[in-house]
């Protein structure tokens, strides 16, 4: 393959012209050796006798030794460095006055080291940044798992506190701390029948030993889930600033052993969840992984209905926060039909908190797609803040709507008092305020952080009101601590019971007299 011409100013390699037999003239010798140079023959290694380890020897021999050229790059370089050198002054003084922009610009000083392709992303990441700072849009948060990959790789290798960092980064800590949390509250507000109730029974309604299966069931199989998601997009992640500081991206762990890690913890938590709540929790568990790490995940790359399937995943750990409650006051055989599908309609409540957390994916993630959602399109996941932006609005402001039926819906079915339905409305209106905010500016003038902190503070807001606005749990605190006269259900069943005993009574005396 015959190699490519470089031409080069005869001036800035003066030892080639010692190669010459015969004395010219300064300007022949320049010409002669500038065709010279651009001839192929140029190229042989044996014909190069510098005397001296010069730069363009070297560019020279290592462009023919290993077959690539490197003339763009030697081009580059020499333009880059004299840009630089022309601007080294103002930048230095601008780096006295900003650390912070230094260490920022620090790549584009040193460009002439970047392979070119780098040198391009830096630019673009740079001149996404400038966008970003001109239309009031600031970085969202750096991702749990990238934080806690950075803690572990300053750890010592083999030590206890890399691996078990490692292994925590796989799980996605926040993600699955919320999983576990919307589980727990959909269990603390299931409405106990007042017959279960603690000032009745003088025994806790609600099993503690099973909250504690729950939460760690439930902890596990969202961390299998997250792991699986992460073994299957490692390349993706690479292409993404949010996501390219995760365990396996930086390869500190082996694909096998995070194969290991989710195996076990999904088949740990769903065998906790069968023995220790019930067999419908289990199922619920393991269709969360399936549909996370074997639905949704594949689908990212496909079509943006995506979305939809990880907030149907979402919804689930309410769902088996309710159906572990239920089985504690089953009075049947406990199955999934009347666990989820009860007849008096008391299984309602657990449906609508599980529709809570199904809207609530959808402000949340809409905004939180939005400031990357160049490299979404990048790695080739398709989402709608980029296939369709205005729809992407559009959808975070509709499901924005829904906050105030649903705890309303949960006020109607009992769960709650109706005081929750005021407690709650000014945060679902601050929600509301950044959903329509976002809609009119499409994501731009700092419309998309708004909602995204809105949405962050939004759901354990609604989640704690909830709890404290539990139906009948004030009044039967009331009456714990102050011990006032018992309900009327209690004075019916005792009238019962009276009455009840009075005809056993009169039938044994019956029984018992003595016959003639």
């Amino acid at each position: 393959m015959r190699p490519p011409r470089c031409l080069v100013i005869a001036a800035e390699v003066p030892a080639w012209t010692a190669v010459a037999r015969a004395p010219h003239s300064s300007f022949i010798t320049r010409s002669t050796n500038r065709r010279w140079m651009s001839s192929p023959t140029a190229f042989q290694a044996t014909r190069m006798v510098a005397t001296a380890p010069l730069k363009g020897s070297v560019f020279f021999l290592s462009n023919r030794i290993f077959e690539r050229s490197n003339c763009l790059d030697f081009l580059i370089s020499r333009r880059a460095n004299s840009g630089i050198s022309s601007t080294a002054a103002p930048t230095s003084a601008s780096e006295i006055a900003n650390p912070a922009v230094s260490s920022s610009s620090e790549p584009t000083q040193s460009d002439s080291s970047l392979a070119p392709h780098r040198r391009r992303q830096a630019q673009r990441r740079e001149k996404a940044a400038a966008e970003a700072a001109v239309n009031g849009e600031k970085p969202l948060p750096p991702d749990a798992s990238s934080v806690l990959t950075t803690q572990a790789a300053a750890q010592p290798s083999n030590s206890f506190r890399r691996t078990f960092t490692t292994f925590l980064s796989l799980s996605k800590p926040r993600l699955t701390v919320l999983v576990v949390l919307t589980a727990m509250a959909s269990y603390a507000i299931y409405p106990v029948p007042e017959l279960l109730a603690p000032s009745t029974t003088e025994t806790p309604s609600l099993s503690p030993l099973t909250l504690l299966f729950l939460t760690t069931g439930t902890a596990l199989c969202s961390a299998s889930a997250n792991a699986l998601n992460m073994l299957y997009e490692p390349a993706t992640d690479a292409k993404m600033s949010r996501t390219r500081n995760r365990p396996l991206v930086r390869r500190l762990i082996s694909t096998r052993s995070a194969a290991a890690f989710a195996i076990l913890a999904g088949a740990t938590g769903v065998g906790a969840l069968f023995f220790g709540v019930n067999p419908t929790v289990s199922f619920l568990g393991l269709s969360n992984i399936v549909l996370y790490a074997g639905v949704y995940t594949p689908l990212k790359a496909v079509t943006v209905f995506n979305t939809w399937i990880g907030a149907v995943v979402g919804g689930i750990p309410p769902l088996m926060g309710w159906a572990a409650a239920a089985g504690e006051t089953a009075t049947r055989d406990g199955s999934w039909r009347e666990l989820l599908f009860a007849s008096d309609g008391s299984s309602i409540g657990g449906w609508v908190m599980a529709g809570l957390l199904f809207a609530w994916q959808f402000p949340h993630f809409m905004a939180l797609s939005w400031p990357i959602r160049e490299e979404y399109k990048a790695a080739g996941l398709r989402m709608l803040c980029w296939t369709n932006p205005a729809r992407n609005a559009r959808v975070a402001l509709r499901y924005s709507l829904v906050f105030i039926p649903l705890c309303l819906g949960l006020c109607a079915s009992g769960v709650t008092e109706w005081s929750f339905a005021v407690t709650s409305l000014p945060i679902n209106a601050w929600l509301l305020r950044e959903a329509v905010r976002f809609w009119r500016f499409e994501g731009h003038k700092g419309s998309a952080r708004g909602l995204f902190w809105a949405s962050v503070w939004h759901l354990p807001g609604v989640m704690i009101l909830a709890v404290l606005h539990k139906k009948g749990m004030w009044s039967r605190a009331w009456r714990s601590i102050f011990g006032e006269e018992e309900g009327e259900w209690e004075e019916e069943e005792l009238d019962e019971m009276v009455i009840m005993a009075a005809d056993h009574s009169g039938d044994q005396l019956q029984d018992t007299k003595p016959q003639r």
